[in-house]
């Protein structure tokens, strides 16, 4: 074996080249960072909406290849300027009411900036008390601001997809089949495990299905009544066909807030067979979980009570940047007992005593997500939160009512929570068929053009096999006078394509 050249240290390079970039220009770097994101925001309603970007458009304006030689900090804003800037869709401009609205906040921004600078990873109490004891902190913050019972416990996962895959993966091993240990592969003695949705539930919990090795085909999706809401004897014939045919219901799926109407399922009655038939409720309440915080809501606090596990997204509806889900169960023993598995080098951090959160997920390096929570709720407290959920409620009935007076136009649902979801209505054909299949096209054209003018952004979806476009109103920056700017827009896009 070659013996250590003494004299490579002497080699090393002491011409700047090492190391980060000198202090000073990063300090000035950020000086011109704060001033960009500031100027962005404050000038971003006379931005497109979204931009007349073609696939391989940004591509084509950056090297094929890593650049060679270092560059000054300052080219990168030169970049975003040209390159970036121009190219993205702008989610925080007041009139992107698309999805569910955008949660950029100056606190949430900060509370990012801030992580960024730390970058410590939150997977036991040891790599960083402080991250992990704010989580806690937060957690417990939004348990008691949402009203839910003590015995739940929380952990913060980045989306309600995630959040969701665990919550089946820990009610799998609360059976008793020993999948963990065992696997599924290779064991004729298992039963079918089934998963139950209503029809309008996230396509998340088929992902999770995927991934758990359950099955696409073993999530069982239930019709729904005229709100959208899951039908409770839909649900209860299913379970019934299932354990007549020899499946084990494994979890239901339900609902505060679907992605396509916001239409909340009756979670209190589903939760009453679940705890009749031993099955492990999980409700969806990533977006119409926030209500809980209203006192005139209080029926929402009281249905994500009968779960056995819960998904609250704050970056949905309580103004914290993307990514943040909250998870929490009444059985988080069983969570960790499903994903803990500490290796030799962290084993002295896990043998504390103290809360690692690493234990309760597939991940092991974990951003501190907790900051720009913590800087959010402590900036707006409470009563700031509450305040602009009802603005956002009585924005959404403004365009209901808005929409609903368009000569040409109908509601496609009742508008629940802060979405609307409309038609447009085409000229009658020769029979419904002709006209359900105009509607639909005019439709889909309809949200094209109007996020093709830059002025708002829109999505469509389908109910009941007919496209609806869809509203969502969420962002802290939007005003009455955009909605009413959309109603005009609305109609005057809608004339064009009726002409045309």
């Amino acid at each position: 074996m070659k013996e250590p050249d003494d004299k490579l240290g002497e080699e090393v390079a002491s011409d700047g080249t090492l190391g980060d970039v000198p202090t000073e220009e990063f300090r000035a770097a950020l000086h011109r960072a704060a001033d960009w994101v500031a100027d962005y925001r404050e000038r971003i309603e006379g931005l497109p909406v979204s931009p007349s970007t073609a696939p391989g458009d940004v591509a084509a304006l950056l090297p094929a290849s890593m650049p060679e030689s270092p560059s000054p900090l300052s080219e990168l804003f030169d970049e975003l300027d040209r390159v970036i800037l121009p190219h993205v869709v702008n989610w925080g401009h007041p009139s992107f009411l698309g999805y569910f609205g955008s949660t950029t906040t100056a606190p949430g921004v900060l509370g990012e900036i801030f992580a960024a600078a730390l970058n410590v990873s939150a997977m036991t109490w040891r790599t960083s008390p402080a991250a992990t004891e704010l989580e806690g902190v937060v957690l417990e913050w939004m348990r008691r601001a949402l009203g839910l019972p003590e015995a739940f416990t929380g952990v913060v996962y980045d989306t309600a997809s995630v959040a969701l895959l665990h919550a089946l993966a820990a009610a799998r091993e609360g059976l008793g089949l020993e999948v963990r240990r065992r696997g599924l592969a290779g064991r004729a003695e298992l039963p079918v495990l089934r998963v139950y949705a209503s029809e309008q539930a996230h396509s998340s919990v088929e992902k999770a299905a995927v991934t758990l090795g359950l099955g696409e085909e073993n999530v069982r999706r239930v019709a729904t009544d005229e709100r959208f809401s899951m039908d409770v004897d839909a649900l209860r014939a299913a379970l019934d066909e299932d354990l007549r045919a020899g499946a084990l219901p494994l979890a239901v799926v339900a609902t505060a807030g679907t992605t396509s109407t916001a239409a909340s399922d009756p979670v209190e009655e589903i939760g009453d067979l679940c705890r009749a038939r031993g099955v492990w409720l999980h409700v969806d309440a990533a977006y119409g979980g926030a209500l809980a915080l209203l006192a005139e809501h209080a029926q929402v606090a009281r249905a994500l009570g009968a779960a056995d596990s819960l998904v609250v997204n704050p970056h949905k509806w309580l103004f914290v940047p993307l990514d943040f889900s909250a998870l929490y169960t009444r059985r988080p023993e069983l969570l960790r007992q499903t994903f803990s598995l500490v290796p030799e080098y962290l084993r002295g951090d896990a043998e504390r005593g103290e809360v690692n959160y690493m234990d309760y997920g597939v991940q092991l390096g974990r951003r501190f997500r907790a900051l720009k929570a913590w800087a959010v709720f402590k900036t707006f407290g409470r009563a700031g939160l509450e305040s602009r959920i009802r603005e956002h409620l009585r924005l959404a009935r403004h365009f209901a009512r808005g929409v609903a007076g368009l000569e040409g136009f109908e509601l496609a649902a009742p508008p629940e929570m802060a979405v609307v979801c409309f038609r447009a209505l085409p000229r009658p054909g020769s029979d419904a068929a002709e006209t359900d299949a105009r509607s639909d096209e005019l439709n889909r054209a309809l949200v094209e053009a109007v996020n093709d003018t830059g002025r708002a952004y829109l999505t469509h979806t389908t109910l009941r096999g007919r496209v609806a476009a869809r509203v969502a109103v969420g962002n802290v920056l939007t005003e009455g006078r955009h909605i009413d700017g959309l109603l005009a827009l609305l109609r005057e896009q809608a004339a064009r394509l009726r002409r045309s």
